[in-house]
């Protein structure tokens, strides 16, 4: 399946330490960038941090799975393999992760791996992955 890659802006409260955890820790080519904002290469989308001093507002969380998931969040569909690596190099880093690396939905036809951390500006993301990934938009869970 070949999706096209998708545009996020986000906000943060320090562009380095943006750079610094998404190039350098996790991976992210740094494409275009400015005093205000910079541009990464998330996975094949076009991710932009900009300066904002409300970053990373919670809005709370919703049960999923038994997890409290936060709202709002962003991620990436990663292949296992490379949601495996992730997770290491976040734990590496010392990340600390909202939601741990697990199997969610074991047995189902959603079964997934996930894990949710936070950016340095507060910032929640989820990382997933599926052993069958035609069951990305499955409408069962």
């Amino acid at each position: 399946m070949s999706l096209p890659p998708f545009h996020l802006a986000i906000p943060v409260k320090n562009i380095e330490e943006s750079r610094k955890f998404y190039g350098d820790l996790m991976g992210c080519a740094i494409g275009r960038s400015a005093e205000q904002w910079m541009d990464f290469n998330f996975f094949g989308h076009q991710l932009v941090a900009h300066m904002a001093p409300n970053a990373g507002q919670d809005a709370g969380n919703n049960p999923v799975d038994g997890d409290h998931v936060p709202v709002p969040h962003f991620g990436a569909v990663l292949e296992w393999g490379q949601w495996e690596t992730l997770g290491e190099k976040l734990k590496e880093g010392g990340v600390e992760f909202i939601i741990e690396p697990r199997i969610r939905f074991e047995g189902e036809a959603g079964e997934q791996g996930i894990f949710f951390v936070r950016d340095p500006s507060g910032n929640a993301m989820e990382f997933k992955t599926f052993k069958d990934m035609s069951n990305l938009f499955s409408t069962s869970l």
